[in-house]
């Protein structure tokens, strides 16, 4: 290899994406409304591919290749360079300790948690003892919800789609008990983010990558003024 592991110089960023992976996701929210455009290599985590482990040995989901070199390995870091570009929504202008701690309650405990729930055979784990102390952050979601659409105010926010894909991940493991939940505040939310053009675009299907392609295309999208 020649060492180099960024795309030449005035070349778009190269973002090795996962389709399925909540990280992958939020960030692919973020550059698509944010209307950056990248060359999308669609990789399996089962099979990860030589140039993205040689841009980051971390070896997950989403990685951002910019055209000098410089390399976003976290899923919020890639959030907020798209927006730090182009924010047509001001998602970050709701990007404070008070919205944070959401994201951060997310990425941590519920994080570990809806793991646990999920992959309980992988992690040797209890999934209702896991299952119940996520519902106990997810009530303080209920809770911030009340009289407002998204965690911000009634647009969504960074906090907003940092959060989505991990709750949408806990809800599909047993909808119908989610459902069951006294959850109509985090519910609706919920099905608003499912059924938005901005999900639906960050979901559509390329093609799995292989080294020589061009990579694919983020989806056009009009973001909401």
């Amino acid at each position: 290899m020649s060492g180099r592991i960024g795309p030449a110089m005035g070349e778009r960023p190269i973002l090795y994406s996962f389709r399925r992976c909540p990280y992958a996701m939020r960030g692919r929210m973020a550059l698509i409304v944010s209307g950056q455009q990248c060359a999308v290599r669609e990789v399996l985590l089962r099979d990860k591919p030589a140039e993205m482990l040689e841009a980051s040995a971390k070896g997950t989901v989403p990685v951002l290749v910019l055209p000098d070199g410089t390399v976003i390995d976290e899923s919020l870091d890639v959030m907020r360079w798209a927006l730090a570009r182009h924010d047509p929504e001001n998602w970050l202008a709701s990007d404070d300790p008070q919205v944070g701690s959401f994201i951060e309650r997310v990425d941590g405990p519920f994080k570990h948690h809806l793991d646990r729930y999920k992959y309980s055979t992988r992690h040797d784990s209890d999934p209702i003892a896991h299952r119940d102390a996520a519902s106990k952050i997810l009530s303080e979601f209920e809770e911030r919800l009340e009289g407002r659409d998204n965690l911000a105010g009634d647009r969504r926010s960074l906090a907003d789609i940092a959060s989505f894909p991990f709750i949408r991940q806990f809800a599909m493991t047993d909808r119908s008990w989610f459902d069951r939940e006294p959850w109509g505040n985090l519910g609706d939310w919920l099905d608003r983010h499912l059924q938005s053009d901005l999900f639906a675009a960050a979901m559509v299907k390329l093609p799995l990558w292989k080294t020589g392609d061009p990579g694919g295309e983020l989806p056009t999208y009009s973001a909401n003024a």
